[in-house]
């Protein structure tokens, strides 16, 4: 016989039974309390709080440890690998380009050429870039054709079978005779000047007219490679519905987005590109390289297609810092005033304009140097020739200048038998100074930073 449970029964009074109504009446998600908190605002010139402190990086573990993944750490099912053979000659015609024997090889999967890229140019200013040369080569670096394999080797191996027969062409290697009226056209028929910038302050012959002394020199700097530890890689692969994704060292994958869209015939929206970890850039990687050969290789194969750079390619067939050629004609009274300063400015752009305007631009305005002058004639070009492109780098013309300007004012003090520093303190920008474009500097701190590093060095302490 089932026992009876008796369950005592507990009362609840209406006090509590009105506290938990409200309890549950309260809304879901509980509104946030604001926190009062004080505005710190460093005084002028003062050291902030953050400055000196330690920030932990948030990649900083997996770089130590060695697993980061980079491109060339990345792998995708049945891909191939993709090597671009370089023309070799600076400046021809390509009469014929076999592919054949390339194409036969066991282990080969596609072989492309400058015909088959649909919009066979690029560039960030100028689209005067091919993505494979298809009829003039410009520069030795340019690639011809490129080759897609299951290995490496096999791809390198393909090249040499790649029978391209040339036409030389006359070549110009100096930007000072590629101004010249009768130099080769790198890009005929168009001139081999393709970009100019001029600056005027002033009236620069007054100004050596009613200067004590007047000094010369010309500064030349030598081209630059970035050398990334990482080079230039890509990975590119197609979906059913027509759509690519590229795996990109690109620094700027906007810009190479809507290139690469270009290039392709596309719209951009098909376009995908995946920015991994950088493996240093510096300013090498901010245009896209081989990224639509890829896309096509991958697209005739329907395999992902992976493009490493070789150090060798680095250097021959990305863009490096701009050789410049710089001449200085400074008048100056007794005391070391500066009266009156010509620049002029050749910059070398080799086979590209790539960001040679831009850093056309820079370097003129910033060529004065950071000094008070009244009379200033700044005027800079940017020349064609047959060589390895040059572009983005670090600064975009303003360390090519500052070793130039700065050089010439050793050489000036030097002369008058005045203290660099003293020349220096004399002529610098203070606040409110007006820059040769007249744009008038506020926070000036040139005379201030000058004073402080002397002083730290003993710049003014008795040497031995």
């Amino acid at each position: 016989m089932a026992k009876k449970i008796k369950i005592a029964e507990k009362k609840i009074s209406l006090d509590a039974w009105r506290e938990v109504d409200e309890t549950l009446r309260l809304p879901a998600i509980i509104p946030p309390v604001t926190y009062p908190i004080e505005t710190l605002v460093p005084e002028v010139r003062q050291q902030t709080p953050a400055v000196g402190q330690r920030a932990t990086r948030p990649d900083g573990r997996l770089h130590g440890l060695g697993q980061t993944k980079y491109i060339d750490d990345l792998a995708f099912p049945g891909m191939l690998y993709a090597k671009i053979k370089r023309a070799g000659i600076a400046a021809a015609r390509i009469k014929s380009i076999d592919t054949r024997e390339a194409e036969a090889m066991p282990g080969v999967m596609a072989v492309l050429t400058g015909r088959e890229i649909p919009v066979n140019s690029f560039g960030p200013s100028l689209q005067d870039q091919p993505v494979l040369a298809d009829d003039l080569v410009f520069h030795a670096g340019d690639g011809v054709a490129a080759v897609a394999a299951v290995t490496e080797q096999i791809a390198l191996d393909a090249l040499d079978r790649i029978k391209v027969e040339y036409e030389p062409l006359p070549a110009v290697f100096d930007p000072v005779e590629a101004m010249k009226d009768d130099a080769p056209k790198v890009h005929a028929p168009n001139g081999n000047i393709y970009a100019t910038k001029l600056i005027k302050k002033g009236d620069i012959e007054k100004g050596f007219a009613a200067s004590d002394h007047i000094f010369e020199g010309t500064f030349r700097t030598q081209m630059v490679e970035h050398v990334p530890l990482e080079p230039h890689a890509s990975i590119a692969m197609w979906d059913p519905n027509g759509r690519v994704s590229i795996y990109s060292t690109l620094g700027r994958i906007t810009l190479g987005r809507a290139d690469i869209a270009r290039t392709l015939k596309l719209p951009i929206n098909r376009i995908r590109v995946v920015a991994t970890i950088v493996g240093g850039n510096f300013g090498g990687k901010n245009e896209i390289t081989q990224e639509p050969v890829l896309a096509l290789l991958s697209k005739k194969t329907g395999r992902p297609v992976k493009g490493t750079f070789t150090r060798t390619e680095e250097f021959i067939a990305t863009t490096t810092r701009h050789p410049i050629i710089m001449e200085y004609k400074t008048g100056v009274m007794k005391d070391g005033k500066i009266i009156a300063r010509k620049v002029r400015l050749v910059l070398d752009g080799g086979a590209y304009c790539s960001w040679s305007e831009t850093t056309l631009g820079k370097a003129c305005i910033l060529a004065a140097g950071p000094y008070n002058i009244d009379n200033l004639h700044a005027e800079a070009f940017v020349v064609y020739t047959n060589k390895t492109m040059t572009g983005a780098m670090r600064g975009f013309g303003a360390p090519q200048v500052c070793f130039a300007y700065e050089s010439h004012m050793d050489d000036i003090a030097a002369a008058l038998n005045i203290d660099p520093l003293d020349i220096r303190l004399l002529n610098a920008f203070e606040e409110g100074s007006p820059s040769p474009t007249g744009q008038v500097l506020h926070s000036v701190v040139v005379k201030d930073s000058l004073r402080t590093a002397a002083e730290r060095f003993g710049w003014k302490e008795p040497r031995s």
